[in-house]
């Protein structure tokens, strides 16, 4: 129907002045076919599609309300909080432990050290002297065999120590506070973050995996949980994220 319109417009019409085209769909195929090009491309308008339209538009993340109540009801809401709080709290430790900007002695001997299977601070195993403002010296005559776990556990700190052995002895040099040692420190500060992050993500997935085997609830219901679990998780990260520009701010020197 339109195309045979389009036509007889196009036969009867010799001398076109000007003609809009705006609510027909490729009108211009058929009416170039019998008038002047040129007047015809100066009229006819191509509107783009609302589809088109809408490609510009950012999705605004969709905010997701907190039920406690209807959360207790399907889970253990008090033991999701406490594993997610407790990946918090360790990355809180590590920080004040193994991230300063000058590794103190207390830290090191607080230094946790896993060995067969169980964990020790560092002072239980060995003696640990300052000798100058720049080695700590470790005696681990007593348990020589931790030895290897002991500098593992050092290299493994975050604190940015090179410890050398002598025998039984480890002679830790402390570095200079150095940009680079800055950075450095800033560095892992990222890891632990990562590292709680990826905590709380594990506690959200078992939880998640946990409920959608559940068969007494509705489908909605499990949908509805689900998303409130995620934004609980979420909510930890963010405050994960917050500590960790904090931390790195004061490890660079810039303000946080």
């Amino acid at each position: 129907m339109i195309r045979n319109t389009v036509f007889a417009l196009a036969k009867n019409i010799r001398s076109l002045s000007a003609i809009t085209v705006e609510t027909v769909p490729c009108a211009s195929e058929y009416i170039q076919t019998f008038a002047s090009p040129p007047v015809l491309r100066q009229q006819i308008r191509c509107y783009a599609k609302s589809k088109d339209r809408k490609k510009g538009k950012k999705d605004t993340p969709v905010k997701v309300h907190i039920n406690e109540e209807q959360l207790a009801e399907v889970i253990n809401l008090s033991v999701l909080r406490a594993q997610m709080e407790k990946g918090i709290s360790t990355m809180k430790e590590d920080y004040i432990k193994n991230l300063s900007l000058r590794s103190a002695t207390g830290a090191i001997e607080t230094l946790k050290v896993g060995y067969e299977g169980k964990d020790y601070q560092l002072q239980e195993l060995g003696q640990i002297v300052r000798k100058n403002p720049k080695t700590v010296v470790v005696n681990l005559i007593s348990f020589p065999q931790t030895i290897p776990a002991v500098l593992q556990a050092i290299q493994k700190s975050g604190m940015n120590l090179n410890p050398q052995q002598d025998g039984t002895t480890l002679y830790i040099p402390v570095p200079k506070v150095t940009r680079e040692h800055r950075e450095g420190l800033a560095k892992n500060a990222k890891s632990l973050f990562i590292k709680c992050r990826d905590t709380i993500k594990d506690v959200q997935n078992q939880t998640i995996k946990k409920l959608k085997k559940q068969t007494d609830i509705s489908e909605d219901l499990n949908f509805q949980v689900q998303a409130q679990i995620t934004a609980i998780a979420n909510e930890y990260i963010k405050e994960a994220e917050k500590m960790l520009e904090t931390k790195q701010a004061e490890l660079i020197g810039d303000k946080p």
